[in-house]
């Protein structure tokens, strides 16, 4: 597990760029955080990464799933107003797991029993009112090359877009899938 602080929105939507650059199809990434920290932002960013030509990607509250076409689909769902885990198959939940495309799913606790062995879970807590805790916790060996790719990226990486950039490595933040001590 490795964590970054951003700065700013822009550095957390570059994050989720280079996370989202690095993503394939069958590849899911769940979310955990408060509201307000960051999630949708994150997502923001994972779609740059994965070419989406749409200007607006917004949290799919009451829809559960917004799709976007990029280089790979993806299957944005946010299961905030999920009230009860048999609603998962209601929305095709499985298949979006087993798709053609890359599923970021919010508020991912909220599924913890329907999660695959293997995914990314990244932790997003505020840290001020513009900076953001991204923590990273890798299950499986495609994402623990993920992870290790990325945190090679960030800390070679120079641009004026990062330069504020500041990591902390072994930061717990919780359990593997809840929200812990956020």
């Amino acid at each position: 597990m490795f964590s970054v602080i951003t700065a700013n929105q822009e550095q957390t939507w570059q994050v989720g760029k280079m996370l989202g650059a690095r993503l394939e199809a069958g590849d899911t990434i769940c979310l955990y955080g408060d509201l307000g920290a960051g999630k949708t932002s994150f997502s923001y960013g994972i779609a740059l990464g994965l070419e989406v030509e749409d200007q607006y990607i917004t949290s799919p509250t009451f829809t559960f799933v917004n799709e976007y076409q990029g280089r790979i689909p993806l299957y944005h769902i946010d299961l905030y107003r999920l009230k009860d885990p048999d609603e998962l198959e209601n929305i095709g939940f499985e298949e979006y797991l087993d798709s053609d495309g890359v599923t970021v799913i919010e508020w991912a606790e909220r599924a913890e029993d329907e999660l695959p062995a293997e995914c990314l879970s990244v932790y997003l807590s505020y840290v001020n009112d513009n900076s953001r805790e991204i923590g990273f916790l890798a299950e499986g060996e495609r994402y623990q090359k993920i992870v290790e790719d990325l945190n090679n990226e960030l800390k070679i990486n120079k641009t004026d877009s990062m330069n504020n950039l500041r990591q902390s490595k072994d930061v717990s933040l919780g359990p593997k899938r809840g929200l812990g001590q956020q």
